[in-house]
């Protein structure tokens, strides 16, 4: 497969996580589950979401205007293995944190090892 073409298949995985985080409040219901935890933790989640938010917008420009440079430069491969590595972690977090069976975190886990695939696959 074209290495152009996996990447911008990796810019829109990122850009529907991107999407997906951005209804977390609404899916989630974080408007009066997150009053169960302290102020500070409510922060805390809701930082973390935005931050990855923005992570994934990033991920999403860098592939889709920096192409072939992810694959052709020094700093373009490590980065598409650290996005790699990112989503190999959250794989495996995924059978620590919420290990139980339901479709949607089979769906998820499912995500998760398809990004790692997607980021590593233009290097080899």
């Amino acid at each position: 497969m074209d290495k152009d073409l996996i990447i911008y298949l990796c810019g829109l995985h990122s850009l529907g996580f991107a999407i997906f985080h951005m209804f977390f409040w609404r899916l989630f219901e974080w408007d009066t589950d997150l009053e169960k935890v302290s102020k500070q933790n409510k922060a805390i989640i809701q930082i973390f979401n935005l931050r990855l938010i923005y992570i994934f917008l990033f991920f999403t420009f860098i592939c889709f205007f920096f192409t072939k440079d992810l694959y052709s430069t020094g700093l373009g491969k490590v980065t598409l293995v650290g996005c790699s590595l990112f989503w190999v972690g959250r794989a495996i977090e995924q059978f620590i944190f919420l290990n139980f069976n339901h479709s949607l975190i089979h769906l998820l886990t499912f995500l998760f090892v398809i990004g790692a695939i997607l980021f590593i696959l233009p290097l080899l």
